[in-house]
């Protein structure tokens, strides 16, 4: 029973995107937790990161706009996949909503442009190598178990045109969370109009 488990998991690691799959585990989400990311209402910790053609982006250039700051373990894996192309789909629904997305990895800028290139992707990836603005974020997060190396805790931040954090999302399943994001910002949006 093991090696099957085994066998599978090493198979759907080795499939190519084929679709998303959600993903989400009590222990991740225990991981989230723990990692204490910013409140909403709270200002969204600055960074400056590289994208994927080695220029910098800082949150405070950012001010006046949306932004979609997702974190996601590692180029080039299936739920990464779904992230990216999904949002990538949505690209132009965000952007007519005064709104930016960033997917942020510890990939380097070479790997973010060969995963844009081999998917077609539209959306900017930063570089975040050393894992600092993921443990501002709380993004950075100790795996479940005693002694286990720390991880990236797929998550999304939803940060509004003055700097503040307006959603978390703490645990991020693949299919369909850019479309969830959308109609969350659709949602915060008309709050602000209604103000």
């Amino acid at each position: 029973m093991a090696l099957r488990a085994w066998a599978l998991a090493t198979l759907v690691t080795l499939l190519p995107a084929v679709g998303c799959k959600p993903r989400y585990s009590v222990a991740a989400g225990e991981d989230a937790a723990a990692a204490k990311p910013p409140a909403v209402g709270d200002p969204a910790p600055e960074f400056s990161l590289p994208d994927q053609n080695d220029r910098p982006v800082r949150l405070k250039d950012l001010r006046g706009r949306w932004v979609v700051l997702y974190f996601y373990s590692s180029d080039d894996t299936p739920d990464c996949i779904c992230h990216a192309t999904e949002f990538t789909e949505l690209l132009f629904r965000f952007t007519d909503m005064n709104a930016s997305v960033y997917g942020v990895s510890e990939d380097s800028p070479a790997e973010h442009r060969a995963f844009i290139q081999k998917f077609a992707l539209g959306i900017n990836l930063l570089s975040d190598a050393d894992h600092a603005a993921m443990k501002r974020y709380g993004a950075w997060a100790p795996k479940a178990g005693e002694g286990a190396d720390e991880h990236v805790v797929r998550s999304t931040f939803l940060i509004d045109p003055a700097g503040k954090v307006r959603h978390h999302w703490p645990q991020v399943d693949g299919k369909g969370h850019a479309e969830q994001v959308r109609r969350k910002l659709a949602e915060l949006q008309g709050q602000a109009k209604g103000e």
